[in-house]
């Protein structure tokens, strides 16, 4: 199979912690495991700029994968997001070390299609109509339990 990127990285994400897998040549590849936490999102960085990462992609369920995506983008470290059902398909992948290692080898073959991230302000604005929406049901219930 072809390979699209030469150095590449996937990352599982979950609540608390994040384990990366770098392929840093034709078999070599190196994991690492990191919080969630803004200092160690920055460390995980500068370890991809370090081994000159071509393309990071990231599985997540839920919002976890904000964060990350936020950093990455400022930093412009090229990084897709993908949706976790059209990974999971292969059985028997029961650590998160393993998770990370396939999300690696996929994207550097170019076999995951990357999910629709809208732009920045757009993401920003769908969080504070989504805050405001919030914001009136919870006055609503307020005045209603009155």
């Amino acid at each position: 199979m072809e390979v699209l990127y030469k150095r590449c990285c996937g990352i599982d994400i979950h609540k608390n912690m994040m384990v990366a897998c770098v392929f840093t040549s034709v078999r070599k590849k190196e994991v690492r495991h990191f919080s969630t936490m803004t200092d160690d999102i920055l460390q995980l960085v500068s370890w991809l700029k370090e081994t000159n990462c071509e393309m990071a992609d990231m599985e997540s369920t839920g919002p976890y994968w904000k964060p990350v995506y936020n950093i990455f983008e400022e930093e412009q470290i090229p990084i897709m997001v993908v949706n976790a059902q059209h990974i999971k398909g292969v059985p028997g992948r029961k650590t998160d070390v393993k998770d990370a290692e396939w999300i690696a080898d996929l994207v550097r073959h170019g076999l995951v299609k990357a999910s629709y991230i809208p732009n920045r302000e757009q993401r920003e604005l769908r969080e504070i109509t989504r805050y405001r929406q919030e914001m009136i049901e919870e006055r609503a219930r307020c005045n209603y339990s009155a």
